[in-house]
């Protein structure tokens, strides 16, 4: 599956995920899986996570950006922050406009990519 294919008939969505894909396009070693669910950015771990709401829930947010982190990040932006794992903070985004994967979300996304290393 490729990746636009998750977003298919979500133009909104294939935007968020084309805005973080451009986000991490200048990192080293970036792989993209696409599953039935997501579209995972990965290095040697997965660190970006891109996904419909809509596709679980009623929701009028076009995608989700999860990020997952080394440590729990505090920003009024996340919608959620879990702890799946010792290791892992997983933090949520609703992306309702692809200007919103902005410089922060890209320092953030770095982050991620560094510890996914």
């Amino acid at each position: 599956m490729r990746p636009e294919d998750l977003f298919a008939g979500h133009p909104d969505g294939l935007a968020v995920l084309s805005a973080v894909a451009a986000a991490v396009s200048g990192l080293d070693g970036v792989s993209v899986r696409t599953t039935k669910s997501q579209v995972a950015f990965r290095r040697r771990h997965g660190f970006a996570f891109v996904w419909r709401p809509g596709q679980y829930v009623a929701s009028d947010v076009p995608a989700v950006v999860s990020v997952a982190l080394p440590r729990e990040l505090a920003s009024p932006r996340w919608k959620e922050v879990v702890h799946p794992s010792p290791r892992v903070w997983m933090h949520h985004l609703e992306v309702r406009d692809p200007v919103e994967v902005d410089d922060e979300v890209a320092e953030w996304l770095r982050e991620a990519w560094v510890a996914a290393g």
